[in-house]
């Protein structure tokens, strides 16, 4: 059974931790997170991306997330990262999403709010969480690109007036991460993580968090971070696995043993990362 971002993100707070939110896109990635969440005894959220949703389909995502959630005894989430339109969001919902993130951070504040709050609305009243978001992330996350010197970073008062505005029950911030591979080491910018923590009371959310140094994810987590998103990471280890087979055994053609190992390679970075955020054993 899917349980919502709120609830999740709720025990997070209130114990000290992050939940990993890990993005999905075929059986062996779903076989991969979840595996790694019963292991390690871990929640975990398992998340579609707008290049997911278009490689695989929201129902495939929905079908493969709903098979693995029924057999895990660990709590499951299923949501929508960086939802582009207030119709995608009713399509992720009516197809059974328990948590969906609007991304109205390209706009300008006042219309950021407006957008948001439509959203809330709509969701809370299906039982469905939201995530916003407020400040650019900058990198690539599927088709959408935000240059590095268009990335903004959250202002905290905003923060503050955005969440009492628009109701969500979680925000993903700006404090120097970004999505992709990092071209030198992040650093993140911790002065304004504590003042938008000191202004905003909902669990605070760390996008582009693959290849974030250890240390500062720890900080991160102690000073209120409560859902931390990996995708690079997981895309890297997939390749690393499959490279090595077909180095290995050039002539191999049987997809499971091409892909199986692949989920093995996955499966140690996601667990390596559970641990790191302090979620491990929290089920």
């Amino acid at each position: 059974m899917l349980i919502t971002l709120k609830e999740m993100l709720g025990e997070a707070q209130k114990n000290g931790y992050a939940v990993g939110a890990f993005n999905t896109n075929n059986m062996e990635i779903v076989q991969a997170i979840v595996e790694s969440a019963e292991e390690e005894r871990a929640p975990v959220i398992l998340q579609a991306s707008q290049g997911g949703l278009k490689y695989a389909g929201i129902q495939y995502i929905v079908a493969m997330v709903k098979a693995a959630a029924e057999q895990a005894s660990v709590p499951v989430a299923l949501h929508l990262d960086h939802g582009t339109s207030f119709e995608q969001i009713m399509q992720c919902i009516r197809h059974g999403f328990s948590s969906v993130m609007i991304d109205g951070s390209k706009l300008p504040l006042e219309e950021n709010i407006a957008l948001t709050a439509r959203v809330v609305e709509a969701a809370s009243a299906v039982g469905v969480s939201v995530e916003g978001e407020l400040g650019k992330i900058g990198g690539t996350e599927d088709d959408i690109t935000v240059d590095e010197k268009d990335a903004l970073f959250t202002n905290p008062e905003e923060a503050s007036l955005f969440v009492e505005k628009s109701g969500v029950d979680a925000l993903a911030i700006a404090i120097g991460t970004a999505h992709g591979p990092y071209k030198g080491e992040p650093k993140l910018d911790f002065d304004r993580l504590g003042e938008i923590k000191k202004r905003v009371a909902i669990p605070l959310v760390l996008h582009g968090a693959s290849g974030v140094p250890d240390a500062s994810i720890c900080r991160a987590i102690e000073m209120g971070i409560c859902k931390i998103n990996i995708d690079t990471d997981i895309r890297q280890a997939f390749a690393r696995g499959v490279s090595r087979v077909l180095a290995e055994t050039p002539q191999e053609y049987d997809p499971r043993k091409i892909l199986g190992p692949a989920k093995v390679e996955m499966k140690e970075v996601i667990k390596t990362k559970m641990r790191l955020f302090k979620c491990s054993a929290k089920a």
